[in-house]
Formats: C-alpha cells, structure tokens, sequence
C-alpha cells in the first residue's frame, strides 16, 4: 500500500514538474532563430503537459507530468536566396519561437520553483522549532 503523500512529496513533485517547465523553455529559447531549408525540419517549440495527481490516502492533489507536446505552429517563411539553407525557390524557414513569451515562461517557471523552495524550509524550520520545544 502505497504511503501517504507528504508536504516533502508534494513539493518534490511539484518542484519536478517545473523543472521540467524550465527545460522546454530552454529548449525553444535555443533554438530560437534556427534555421532551416524547409517547412517540415523547422523546429517547432516544446510544452510540458500537466495533469492533476489526486492521493486518496492524504487528501492531496500535486501535479503529475504527463509529457513533452511539440506545437503546431507554422515556422516563418523567409526569401533569402543566398542563403546555404534556401530552397529552390530561395527561401529559408525559423523556428517559430516566441523569445518573450518563453522568457515570461521560464521566469513564472522560476518563481513557482522559488516559492516550493521557501515552502519546504518554512516546514524544515517549524519541524526543527518543534523539536527543540522537547
């Protein structure tokens, strides 16, 4: 049978499912820019998708990763014959990545990681407080 999940569980999960929030944010801001010689090789940005994880035993609900999505957005055209990439009709395709959005992202991301962080050594510091009480 399965533990109760904990402050610590819950945080641990929730701070996993940032990072991993971070990571495709940091993906697409790499390849932000990228270029290629068609429509289809364009890098298309990344997502992470989430789903509610309900405990029954504790009563808690956290944040489960479901999966990595890449976006349907179409990559930007561009006519730059002399380009090594151009096709035969000289254009290239970008990546369609949005660079503020991702940073607004990223640091939403961040902060949320930040505020589980302070929310774990807040509990450390009472359970520690406790203790000494004894």
């Amino acid at each position: 049978m399965p533990q109760p999940l904990t402050l610590f569980g819950l945080a641990q999960r929730g701070m996993s499912a940032q990072l991993v929030r971070m990571n495709a944010a940091a993906s697409n801001l790499a390849n932000a820019g990228s270029i290629s010689s068609s429509e289809q090789m364009a890098y298309k940005p990344i997502r992470a998708v989430f789903a509610e994880d309900f405990d029954a035993a504790s009563g808690l609900a956290t944040v489960q990763v479901q999966g990595i999505q890449r976006e349907q957005a179409a990559a930007i055209r561009q006519h730059n014959p002399d380009h090594p990439l151009a096709d035969a009709n000289g254009d290239t395709w970008t990546a369609p990545v949005d660079e503020n959005a991702e940073m607004v992202d990223m640091l939403e991301a961040s902060r949320q990681y930040q505020n589980l962080v302070e929310a774990l050594s807040t509990a450390k510091q009472l359970m520690l407080d406790t203790m000494r009480l004894k």
